[in-house]
């Protein structure tokens, strides 16, 4: 190992990432897990086994905050963490900050599927977490935006990477989305239950401005960090256009928060509303791209990579699903599109090409490139890296063709009339017509969370495995210098 890495070890906080590292894997594990079940239970009703405790509508939000906020949250903090030390040349301003980010984060993960499964629930999409769990999240969400702010201000270089700029956007975002959106009156002091302090289309409003802006900056802006850090470094190349990477990061941070309202097409919302959310749908197609081709490009006169590095194939990858999410995304705002694809699979098929294809993609890649580095030693198996890509692009792919199948043939068996005005099918024969579509869904998911395994086995084996020979070293060292004492 090189000087400068082992001084680099001493001079940051990189015990915290470690620590989150290993949560990412391990929620990782755990929500995939979970949401192969779900799909399970949708395709095979008998799995409910009547207990209430796991049916479709508890789990459901155990599966998606486990995902979204064990692994996806816990990369985020593992990834940022390490970026801003190593770009900014200073260690985190408070390593008590850093810890209580960690526990309370796990904390709030862990209080919130348990209450999931006893019932309680705001019934907010994505936000489904209760008033207590709530205040705790925003504690430790002021004390992470301290933390980074504090380490960028203490920087060596007066320059600021732009993955810092997208980690603090993200960052900010999430801060007054999750404020605002969890506004509510609590039933009582002792209870976990609470009332949104909004009510009718301004409630539904408030909430899809949150659920767009978290797609948008909690898994879109802050993997983009992550992207802008860890392609180039993997690539072993500078960004192919910086200049492109700070007009991408201002674009996308104007244009996402104004998208929201695109859910709510044909509602109670006023039309000019929903238009306008639409108008700028389309045009977040111009950042959008102009990051995934920025990110791609930067592999030019370097592609021979892909034949032979796993990690890089994980990050061209959830580049290309990042740009055709990004595209059918908008494509879905349009009205006319949205009038067959609206609380059809369709929508389920979409989120997930994002949130396996483009935001696990990219952090599988990131993590498998950082986690060597943390422990000063080399993964396990290279094999088992590979093997996880291919079950992981196959689940993604066999998961998002039966959601776009299944979705399209909803949007189309729901308007479908008979030649004298009658609804031609029942909403029961469009649920029997979807079977086939959600076991295909449901092996889809098989296949993905067999590779998120593989990753599990393969990170806990090479971790035990450099602290043992660590253990080892101090041991030999101890020895030694014991010796030259006696002697």
């Amino acid at each position: 190992m090189a000087a400068t890495e082992v001084s680099s070890l001493e001079q940051y906080n990189f015990d915290i990432v470690k620590k989150f590292s290993i949560m990412a894997v391990v929620w990782g594990l755990i929500g995939m897990s979970v949401g192969v079940y779900i799909a399970s239970e949708l395709a095979w009703p008998f799995l409910n086994f009547d207990i209430p405790y796991i049916t479709f509508g508890r789990l459901r939000p155990v599966h998606t905050s486990a995902v979204i906020f064990g692994f996806g949250g816990s990369a985020l903090f593992a990834t940022s963490y390490y970026v801003v030390q190593r770009t900014c040349q200073a260690r985190l301003i408070s390593d008590g900050m850093a810890t209580f980010t960690f526990w309370g984060w796990q904390a709030a993960i862990m209080l919130g599927g348990i209450s999931y499964m006893l019932g309680y629930s705001q019934a907010r999409e994505y936000a489904e977490m209760e008033w207590p769990i709530d205040i705790l999240v925003e504690v430790v969400w002021v004390t992470y935006l301290a933390l980074f702010v504090g380490t960028i201000m203490r920087r060596k270089q007066p320059h600021i990477y732009v993955a810092n700029w997208f980690f603090l956007a993200f960052i900010l975002a999430t801060a007054l989305l999750h404020t605002f959106n969890n506004l509510a009156v609590p039933v009582s002091l002792f209870s976990m239950k609470s009332y949104s302090l909004f009510s009718g289309v301004q409630d539904a409003m408030t909430q899809w401005w949150y659920g767009h802006n978290a797609v948008g900056f909690f898994l879109t802006a802050a993997f983009l960090g992550m992207m802008y850090y860890f392609v180039p470094k993997q690539a072993g190349r500078p960004i192919f256009s910086y200049r492109l990477s700070i007009i991408h990061f201002w674009a996308l941070g104007f244009l996402y928060m104004w998208v929201g309202a695109h859910h709510l097409h044909w509602t109670a919302l006023p039309d000019w509303t929903s238009t306008l959310a639409a108008t700028f749908s389309i045009m977040l197609l111009l950042p959008s791209w102009g990051g995934m081709i920025n990110g791609i490009m930067t592999l030019s006169g370097a592609w021979d990579k892909l034949r032979t590095d796993p990690i890089m194939r994980f990050l061209i990858v959830a580049l290309s699903f990042y740009g055709m999410s990004t595209f059918e995304g908008p494509l879905m705002a349009l009205k006319d599109v949205n009038a067959l694809s609206h609380y059809t699979d369709w929508t389920v098929g979409h989120v997930h090409s994002g949130a396996l294809g483009w935001v696990a993609m990219v952090s599988f890649g990131s993590l498998y490139h950082m986690i060597p580095k943390l422990w000063n030693t080399k993964m396990w198996s290279q094999k088992m890296i590979e093997v996880h890509f291919w079950f992981a692009t196959i689940g993604v792919l066999l998961y998002i063709t039966a959601m776009w199948i299944s979705g399209i043939t909803q949007g189309l068996m729901w308007r479908a009339f008979d030649q004298y005005g009658n609804l031609q099918y029942s909403f029961v024969e469009s649920v029997a017509a979807m079977h086939p579509f959600y076991a295909m869904r449901a092996i889809g998911g098989m296949f993905f969370v067999t590779g998120m395994l593989m990753m599990f086995i393969n990170v806990m084996v090479t971790v035990r495995k450099a602290v043992r020979a660590e253990a080892a070293t101090r041991a030999a060292g101890h020895a030694k210098i014991t010796g030259m004492a006696s002697a």
